[in-house]
C-alpha cells in the first residue's frame, strides 16, 4: 500500500533548534539572543550567556557519552531551543518538549489514496536542562509539570521557586535568591550600613530578589529600605534618570542593593555618571551583575567599589579547551556558530545570493577563539555541566535500580517515567566539574555557596574584579582588601542617622527604626542606655560625657576660705579684748570703777562676750557629732548669758528710780546675789531649750546635697553640716532676740537717767546698736538662701554679726572703764558713800535742775523771737 507522512509542522513550533540525535533526549533552554526591539521576538546574539553556556551543554554531553563509568551503553541526545531572553516566547518553544505527549486525533486525516498516513513525533525529551533567567524558568516549569518532565536549572535563582507545591518538578544546580539575599544583608551589615535603598528589574528575578532581602532584612533588624524602586520591562526615555533622581531624595542611603540585568545595570550607571554622582553610591550587585565585565563597560569609573556576589565558580579548563578548539568546519551542530563567529570575530560569511556589507570584512574560517579575538569563560558554564551531569547521574542511579545488568535502554525506562526521575534526581550526591558537591534538598535547591567580588581600579595593576571573601552560610569578608572610590580604604557610610555621641539618648523618627535624632542627656541625667537619660541619685552626678553617675565631692568651710578668714580674724580681736578686759578687772577688782560696774554681773557677762565670740570658731570647725553639739549649746548660749546680765543691769536701775519717785525705800532684789540669781534664771531658760532638743533630735551632721546643685552638675556639691536647718537656728536665737528687745525696751525707759551716774545710757547705745546690726544680719541672712554659696554666706554672716554684736557690747560698756584704769587712775579713787535716800534724792534734784533749765532756755527763745512778731 501507498505510504504517505504528515509534515510535523503541526507539531513543531520551533523555528530554530538544536538536535542531535541520542537513546535518551534532554531539552535544552539557553538565551541564545536578546530581546527583539519593537515586538521583534529575538534580538542579537549573546556571546557568553547564550553560546558559551549552550555549548558548555553540549561539551557535557560529549564527556558523559564518551565515559564508559556513566551511562554505558546508552547515548545522550539533545533538544537545544532559544529562549530570545523572552518568557513568552520560550513558553512557545517549550511546547516541543511536550509533544510526544500530546495525543493528537487523525482520524479525519488521509492521504491521497484514502490510506491513513504514518505520522512522525518527535523524539521524546525526559528532562529539561534551563532556563537562564527566572521568569523563563517560572514560565516553564508550570508547563513541564503538567506533563511531569523533571527540569533543572543552572541559573534561575529567583525564591518563589523553592516553592516545592507549585514547582515541584524544578531543581537547580544554584542556590536560590533567598540565601544570595541573606548573604548580602550580612555583606551590608558587616559594612555597618543599616539604611539602604533597592533597585530590581521588573519581573521574577528582580522582584521576588528584593523581597527575599527585604524581608530577611526585617527579621535580622537593625537594617532599613530608604527606597525600594522597580525599573520596568519597557523603560521610557529618561526613566533611568528620575530614578537616580529618586535615589537622591534619600542621599543618606548611598548603598543600593540592586537586583536587575546586565542592560538595566549598565543603564543605571550611564545616569549616575550623566548626573554627575560618580563615587556617590556603592552598589552591591546580585549575581545578575557578579563578575561580568559588559554591565560596567565604559562605567567603570562609576562601578569603582561595587560588591558583588556570584555563586561559588570554578573556571573549568577541559571547556576552555573545548571551545578555544571549535571552528566553522568542526562544530556545524550549532546552528547559532556561525552566527557567533560573525560577532566575534567582526566579519561577514559568504552566503549564496547574498552580498557582503563593504564596509565589514569577509570572514575566512582560519581566525581562532583566544587568538584573535579575547575570550573569557562565563560564569555560569560549570553549573550548565553539573546541570547535565545531575540529569546524567539520576538517569545512571535509575539505570541501575531498573535495568540491571541490562545493555542499553531497557523497557522499563521506555519510556523514562518522569517523577520517579525527579526522585533520582533529588537523591544525587557527586563531586561537580568544580570539585564542589552537587545535591539538592527537599525542595530541589542547591546549597548556598558564594564569591564576593569587589571592582577595583586604584591600587592595582589591572582593574577588574577581586575575590574579597566567601559566603557559605555564614560570611567571611576580608576588609583589609577592599577599597572604594579614589582608593580609600575606609569603608563608607550609608547610614540614615549617626551613631550619637555619648551622653546622648536617641529619639526615633516615627516609623523608621534606623533614623534617630541624638538628645543630650541635660542637667543631672545619664545614658542609661542609648534610647533612655535617667536622673542620677540625689547624692550623685552625671560623669563628664554623661554615661554614668558618680559621687558627688563633698565640701564643708575651710579655716584657709575667704569666708572663714574674716570672722575668724575678728573672732581673735574680741577674744584678746575680752580676756584684755578680763585680766584688767581682775587686776583692778577692788577699786571703784570695777566695783561701781558690778564686779559679778560685769564677769558673767564678759563671759557671755568671750563665748559669742567662741562660737565663730565652731561655725568654721569641720562638723561631728562633737561640735555640732557645742554648736547647738554655745550659739545661743553666749548671747543669752551677755543678754540676760545686761537685762538686769537695766531693770535694776529702772526699778531704783521708779521707787525712787514713789518712796525713799530701796526696790527688792537689787544685791549683787539677787542680780546673780536672776540673771542665771533667765540664763537657765535657753539651757532648759537646748538640752530638750538634745533629747528631741540627739546632734548629728547631714550631707546636703540640694544646697549647691546649680544647673551646671560639675559645680555641684554635697555640704557637710550639722543638722541645723534655719529654722532651728532662728529659734535657738529667738530667745537671746526676746532678750535683747526686753533690754532694749528697758534702756529707753532709764533715758532720763543722768549719764554720770549709771550705766543705763551706755547700755541703751549697746542695745540700740545690737538691733541695727541683727535687722541688716536677717535680709542678708534669709536672702542668700537660694544661693549656690549659701552655707558659707550665712555662716559669715552669722558669726560677724555676733561678733560686732559682742564688740559693741565690750566697747560701750567695758573700753571706755579700761581706759580711765589704765590711762586716768585719779579717777579710779574713792568717794564719799551716799545712802540710797541720798541717792535717790540726788538723781531726782538733777532731774528737775535739768527740767527748769530746758524751760529757762524755751523762755528766753520766745522773748528773742517776740520783737520779730510786733514789728
Amino acid at each position: 500500500r501507498q505510504i504517505c507522512t504528515l509534515s510535523a509542522r503541526g507539531f513543531e513550533l520551533a523555528t530554530f533548534r538544536l538536535l542531535i540525535p541520542g537513546d535518551i533526549t534532554l531539552g535544552g533552554l539557553f538565551p541564545i539572543h536578546a530581546r527583539g526591539p519593537h515586538g521583534l521576538p529575538c534580538g542579537e546574539i549573546k556571546k557568553e550567556k547564550g553560546i558559551h553556556r549552550m555549548e558548555a551543554m553540549l561539551y557535557a554531553l560529549d564527556q558523559i557519552n564518551s565515559d564508559p563509568e556513566l551511562l554505558p551503553n546508552i547515548t545522550l541526545g539533545a533538544r537545544i531551543l532559544d529562549t530570545c531572553s523572552r518568557d513568552t516566547y520560550a513558553l512557545e518553544q517549550s511546547l516541543t518538549f511536550v509533544q510526544a505527549l500530546i495525543q493528537k486525533d487523525t482520524s479525519d486525516i488521509r492521504c491521497s489514496n484514502g490510506e491513513p498516513p504514518i505520522i512522525r513525533k518527535p523524539e521524546r525529551v525526559i528532562g529539561v536542562i534551563g532556563a537562564s533567567a527566572s521568569s523563563v524558568s517560572i514560565m516553564v516549569a508550570n508547563v513541564l509539570r503538567l506533563f511531569e518532565i523533571p527540569q533543572i536549572s543552572y541559573a534561575s535563582t529567583a525564591p518563589e521557586l523553592s516553592d516545592n507545591n507549585r514547582y515541584d518538578f524544578f531543581s537547580r544546580v544554584v542556590p536560590p535568591d533567598s540565601y544570595q539575599a541573606q548573604a548580602m544583608v550580612d555583606i551590608v551589615k558587616a559594612m555597618g550600613w543599616n539604611y539602604v535603598s533597592t533597585l530590581a528589574s521588573e519581573g521574577s528575578y528582580g522582584e521576588s530578589g528584593v523581597d527575599s532581602f527585604q524581608q530577611i532584612s526585617r527579621e535580622a533588624g537593625g537594617l532599613c529600605i530608604a527606597q525600594s524602586l522597580k525599573i520596568p520591562r519597557e523603560p521610557k526615555p529618561g526613566e533611568f534618570d528620575k530614578i537616580i533622581k529618586r535615589l537622591m531624595e534619600t542621599s543618606n542611603a548611598r548603598g543600593v542593593i540592586i537586583f536587575a540585568n546586565e542592560d538595566d545595570i549598565k543603564r543605571v550607571l550611564e545616569a549616575a555618571k550623566r548626573a554627575n554622582l560618580t563615587g556617590h553610591f556603592l552598589f552591591v550587585g546580585s549575581d545578575s551583575w557578579g563578575a561580568k565585565s559588559s554591565p560596567i563597560l565604559d562605567q567603570e569609573d562609576v562601578a569603582e567599589g561595587a560588591v558583588t556576589i556570584l555563586p561559588k565558580r570554578a573556571s573549568i579548563e577541559g571547556f576552555d579547551q573545548y571551545f578555544t578548539s571549535r571552528s566553522l568546519e568542526n562544530n556545524r551542530r550549532n546552528i547559532w556558530f556561525a552566527e557567533f563567529w560573525e560577532d566575534d570575530f567582526r566579519c561577514k560569511l559568504t552566503r549564496p545570493g547574498i552580498k557582503i556589507d563593504s564596509e565589514k570584512k569577509k570572514c575566512t574560517g582560519e581566525e581562532r577563539i583566544n587568538r584573535d579575538t579575547a575570550y573569557e569563560q562565563e560564569g555560569k558554564v560549570q553549573f550548565v555541566i553539573d546541570a547535565v551531569y545531575a540529569m546524567a547521574h539520576a538517569l545512571h542511579s535509575m539505570h541501575l535500580d531498573l535495568c540491571p545488568g541490562a545493555m542499553g535502554v531497557c523497557d522499563k525506562m521506555d519510556p523514562v517515567e518522569g517523577r520517579l526521575l525527579l526522585n533520582y534526581i533529588r537523591s544525587v550526591n557527586f563531586n561537580g566539574s568544580a570539585g564542589t558537591g552537587v545535591l539538592f534538598n527537599e525542595n530541589g535547591d542547591a546549597p548556598g555557596r558564594y564569591d564576593i567580588f569587589q571592582y577595583q581600579m586604584s591600587n592595582t595593576t589591572i582593574p577588574g574584579y577581586r575575590v574579597i571573601g566567601q559566603w557559605t552560610n555564614n560570611l567571611r569578608l576580608n576588609m583589609e582588601e577592599m577599597q572604594w572610590s579614589g582608593g580609600d580604604r575606609q569603608i563608607p557610610d550609608s547610614v540614615c542617622s549617626f551613631p550619637c555621641n555619648p551622653g546622648e539618648r536617641k529619639k526615633m523618627v516615627k516609623g523608621v527604626p534606623c533614623c534617630w535624632h541624638c538628645e543630650l542627656c541635660d542637667g543631672y541625667q545619664y545614658q542609661q542606655d542609648e534610647m533612655t537619660c535617667e536622673t542620677c541619685p540625689f547624692n550623685m552626678r552625671p560623669t563628664p560625657n554623661r554615661t554614668s553617675c558618680r559621687s558627688t565631692p563633698i565640701i564643708k568651710l575651710e579655716w584657709h576660705s575667704p569666708w572663714a578668714i574674716i570672722p575668724v580674724f575678728l573672732a581673735i580681736l574680741g577674744i584678746l579684748a575680752t580676756s584684755f578686759v578680763v585680766i584688767t578687772f581682775i587686776r583692778f577688782n577692788d577699786t571703784p570703777i570695777v566695783r561701781a560696774s558690778g564686779r559679778e554681773l560685769s564677769y558673767v557677762l564678759l563671759t557671755g562676750i568671750f563665748l559669742i565670740y567662741l562660737i565663730t570658731f565652731l561655725m568654721i570647725a569641720e562638723p561631728g557629732a562633737v561640735v555640732c553639739a557645742f554648736r547647738r549649746l554655745l550659739l545661743g548660749l553666749g548671747m543669752a548669758i551677755t543678754y540676760s546680765a545686761m537685762l538686769t543691769k537695766t531693770n535694776r536701775i529702772y526699778r531704783i528710780f521708779e521707787q525712787g519717785k514713789k518712796s525713799v525705800s530701796p526696790p527688792k532684789f537689787i544685791s549683787p546675789t539677787s542680780q546673780l540669781a536672776i540673771t542665771f534664771i533667765l540664763m537657765s531658760v535657753q539651757l532648759l531649750g537646748v538640752f530638750v532638743w538634745f533629747a528631741v533630735i540627739p546632734p548629728h551632721t547631714i550631707i546636703d546635697y540640694e544646697e549647691q546643685r546649680p544647673p551646671n552638675p560639675e559645680m555641684a556639691r554635697g555640704v557637710l553640716k550639722c543638722d541645723m536647718s534655719d529654722l532651728s537656728l532662728i529659734c535657738c536665737l529667738s530667745y537671746s532676740i526676746v532678750l535683747m528687745v526686753t533690754c532694749t525696751v528697758y534702756a529707753v525707759k532709764s533715758r532720763g537717767v543722768p549719764e554720770t551716774f549709771n550705766e543705763a545710757k551706755p547700755i541703751g547705745f549697746t542695745m540700740y546698736t545690737t538691733c541695727i546690726v541683727w535687722l541688716a544680719f536677717v535680709p542678708i541672712f534669709f536672702g542668700t538662701a537660694q544661693s549656690t554659696e549659701k552655707m558659707f554666706i550665712q555662716t559669715t554672716t552669722l558669726t560677724v554679726s555676733m561678733s560686732l554684736s559682742a564688740s559693741v557690747s565690750l566697747g560701750m560698756l567695758y573700753i571706755p572703764k579700761v581706759y580711765v584704769i589704765i590711762f586716768h587712775p585719779e579717777q579710779n579713787v574713792q568717794k564719799r558713800k551716799r545712802s540710797f535716800k541720798a541717792v535717790v534724792q540726788a538723781a531726782t534734784m538733777s532731774t528737775r535742775l535739768s527740767q527748769k533749765s530746758n524751760d529757762k532756755q524755751n523762755g528766753e527763745t520766745q522773748n528773742k523771737i517776740e520783737p520779730d512778731r510786733t514789728q
